[in-house]
């Protein structure tokens, strides 16, 4: 799949209703996510741009694959954050609970997951794995 990067779009994918650039655009560039919510955030946008590098780069090594295949066919629509525990700027680990909204040519459909977050060694947010709610 090709990088669609969020370049000369407006509002985050994310729904929190600032701008890509001030949003999860910041943290595509670079800047850890404070918490893992906004890690949460940052990896859906990721998805609904086709940012595959940022996804691997922001999954627990222990954990992600060698590489990923995004799905161009796949539209995200809409991210729904249910409950984020813990995860905060001086917690080890976080837990988020979120649906996303998606269309295909086939229909819509929803993904629903409890995603865990824990630190790497350098104190960043990554995420760790998921199950559903």
């Amino acid at each position: 799949m090709s990088e669609r990067r969020g370049t000369g779009i407006g509002r985050c994918p994310c729904g929190r209703g600032e701008s890509y650039e001030h949003c999860c655009g910041r943290m595509h560039a670079g800047e850890p996510a404070p918490t893992a919510e906004r890690l949460m955030r940052a990896r859906y946008s990721a998805f609904a741009l086709g940012a595959a590098e940022y996804l691997l780069h922001s999954w627990d090594p222990a954990t992600r694959p060698r590489s990923m295949d995004l799905d161009d066919s796949i539209v995200w629509k809409r991210l729904f954050i249910e409950r984020a525990e813990a995860g905060g700027p001086f917690d080890a680990e976080g837990f988020v609970t979120f649906t996303a909204v998606g269309s295909t040519p086939d229909g819509r459909f929803e993904q629903r997951e409890r995603s865990r977050f824990t630190r790497d060694d350098d104190g960043r947010w990554v995420y760790t794995d998921g199950a559903e709610p």
